[in-house]
């Protein structure tokens, strides 16, 4: 007898994108730059050159990209908020157009029956506040508690689920240690104040939330989970150090007021120690956890490794996506249940899962067959489906991404979405993958059974 998939009722399938990745026009109608702006424009930067400045142009496209999402029966959309489009200086005035289009964005979307999961800060910090400091500047939280007291108001009661930041790990080691992401900076001293000042905006985010919500509000994150090479002690050392750096650094501290103990290890002299009220303010209960899910990586000790002192070792059979990282939809599973165990049983939703594979050009029919995308998809939401099997409480999934679009550094050479965007044209196309989502979605799960069906 085959297994079957039925999720929860009322479970949540969506999609998700990014303002800077989608939107383009970024410094239209009054809205100021961003460290992204700014970052993308750097020559040497991003890959051939490519900017945000078009994007996939859903600032004004987004009625179209609307409808294309209830043509494929999603119910969710999670997107982001530019902080510099609602305010050009990052604080003081207000941009109205800029808040007004998120106004009708989600007009939109709760007109089309899609719920609109909305991220306060997806990496594009206003060029104006970097130039204060950025997250390395004190004052940050209550820029960004000010920002989020604004979208609240103005969104709050249409919108219900609220995000803080996404990704704040990718943000320090990319931005602030790798120098690879905007901002571009290259410190160990930096990574860690920048880290922390990030979780004590999100604290301050969700208190602002408390005094003037109604609804819930939540961290995104993303997890890589560790698995040792061997079961030496110096490879079960390192596996552990880059758990802590990569999992434990952001969630620790919100639920259990401190951070992993390997911390001060891997930073040395440059980690510094912060206040018990800034632990205080970190650790404001949330409603939900976003998890974004990738890959597993596979730790082996590696003395000239930096920060964490753990290499990647490449799995031989194993098949690789276009970013090389390997295709394990155990990992997600197992995420999701180490998430209950360590975190208690909060609400999970999996906010970004998807890969990028070669997509062949549209052919005569209009179809683009992506079957590794599809393969992808039905493994790692199989996954999800085992987890909740196993108690854990998943209430949606956001495929990643709903649109191709920029890969930050990697400009538009990675494409990630279930539906192929034209540059040039701007026309969409529904891949494979977005129809096999689609009898997903329509089937409740049901759909991950037949392997043999047609797309």
């Amino acid at each position: 007898m085959s297994a079957t998939y039925i999720f929860p009722k009322d479970f949540l399938w969506g999609s998700a994108t990014a303002a800077y990745q989608v939107e383009g026009s970024s410094m239209a109608d009054g809205a100021g730059m961003s460290i992204w702006d700014r970052f993308s424009h750097t020559p040497g930067m991003m890959r051939d050159g490519d900017t945000g400045d078009v994007a996939c142009d859903q600032y004004r496209r987004y009625r179209d990209d609307v409808k294309l999402m209830v043509d494929l029966g999603l119910k969710a959309y999670r997107f982001s908020a530019s902080w510099s489009r609602v305010l050009p200086q990052g604080r003081g005035a207000v941009n109205p157009a800029g808040l007004d289009y998120y106004d009708r964005l989600v007009d939109c979307l709760l007109e089309n029956g899609v719920e609109p999961l909305l991220t306060l800060y997806h990496w594009d910090m206003p060029a104006a506040l970097e130039d204060r400091g950025g997250w390395l500047n004190p004052d940050v939280s209550d820029w960004f508690a000010d920002y989020a007291n604004l979208m609240y108001r103005k969104l709050d009661g249409r919108v219900k689920t609220w995000a803080t930041l996404n990704e704040p790990w990718v943000i320090t080691d990319g931005g602030y240690l790798h120098g690879v992401l905007a901002p571009g900076h290259r410190s160990p001293y930096e990574a860690p104040i920048a880290s922390h000042h990030l979780l004590r905006s999100h604290g301050a985010a969700v208190k602002a939330y408390r005094a003037e919500g109604r609804h819930r509000i939540g961290l995104v994150v993303n997890i890589e989970p560790k698995y040792p090479a061997s079961q030496s002690p110096q490879d079960l050392a390192a596996t552990a150090c880059a758990d802590a750096y990569m999992n434990r650094q952001y969630l620790d501290p919100v639920f259990f007021g401190r951070y992993p103990d390997e911390m001060k290890d891997i930073f040395g002299e440059a980690w510094p120690t912060w206040p018990d009220e800034d632990f205080a303010l970190i650790a404001q209960p949330i409603d939900w956890i976003g998890v974004n899910y990738y890959t597993r990586s596979v730790a082996r000790h590696d003395e000239t490794a930096w920060p964490v002192k753990a290499a990647p070792v490449r799995q031989i059979g194993a098949t690789y996506t276009e970013t090389e990282w390997e295709v394990f939809p155990q990992g997600l599973t197992d995420t999701l249940t180490w998430l209950k165990d360590r975190y208690g049983d909060i609400p999970l939703t999996i906010t970004e899962n998807g890969a990028a594979f070669f997509d062949p050009p549209v052919a005569e029919d209009g179809r683009i067959q992506d079957p590794l995308r599809v393969g992808y998809l039905r493994k790692h939401i199989r996954a999800v489906h085992d987890a909740i099997r196993l108690g854990v409480n998943i209430e949606g999934y956001m495929v990643w991404s709903f649109l191709d679009n920029l890969e930050w550094s990697n400009g538009f050479s990675k494409r990630f979405g279930v539906v192929h965007v034209n540059y040039q044209t701007q026309e969409r196309t529904p891949k494979d993958s977005a129809r096999f989502y689609a009898r997903v979605a329509a089937s409740n799960g049901g759909a991950l059974a037949d392997t043999a069906a047609p797309v």
